[in-house]
């Protein structure tokens, strides 16, 4: 019981210091064309980023990004990876690279990059392999029906398969929209 109230007070904690964090920015009105400039100004890299994005918020947390998802009623993508799977490095520099995944994932998602699994076994629904992103609603519900090309790994993507992913956002955006 202690446990369980010590980790929701590190959860609040932690996203009443990023929301402090994001009121300090101040909006600017110009957008540079070769690098992202999030809607709200230029951001400080973050070390969560781990390269994805470096001018994204990411979530710390699984448990965090949940929370933020169903705050502002927006779905989360969970990227899980590890730092010297050479599929993971192709895919991460495309993806930090396309700047329509980036300018989609500022606006409308929460973003959570995983080197290591959840205890929550929805986010493996075919196995545990890596790259793989899963979607999930803001009622925690996880997205199994957005899947990337492959039969045998249905949440995988390849470096070229970013514009299934971006067609992959809009139809979770588009299901958040009609189903919640």
């Amino acid at each position: 019981m202690i446990k369980a109230l010590l980790s929701l007070l590190l959860v609040l904690v932690a996203v009443s210091t990023s929301l402090a964090k994001q009121e300090k920015i101040v909006p600017t009105p110009a957008v540079k064309q070769e690098k992202l400039l999030p809607k709200w100004g230029k951001r400080i890299p973050q070390t969560l980023s781990r390269g994805w994005g470096d001018q994204l918020i990411w979530a710390q947390t699984y448990e965090e990004a949940l929370y933020w998802s169903r705050s502002r009623n927006k779905p989360l993508l969970v990227i899980f990876h590890l730092e010297d799977c050479p599929h993971s490095l192709l895919l991460k520099k495309a993806f930090a690279d396309d700047m329509d995944v980036q300018k989609a994932l500022d606006k409308d998602f929460i973003v959570l990059n995983l080197m290591y699994e959840t205890t929550d076994k929805h986010l493996s629904p075919d196995g545990q392999y890596v790259p793989r992103m899963v979607f999930v609603d803001p009622s925690m519900t996880v997205r199994a029906d957005i899947v990337g090309r492959y039969t045998n790994r249905m949440y995988a993507y390849e470096p070229y398969d970013l514009e299934l992913l971006l067609e992959n956002m809009q139809m979770a955006k588009k299901l958040l929209k009609t189903e919640l």
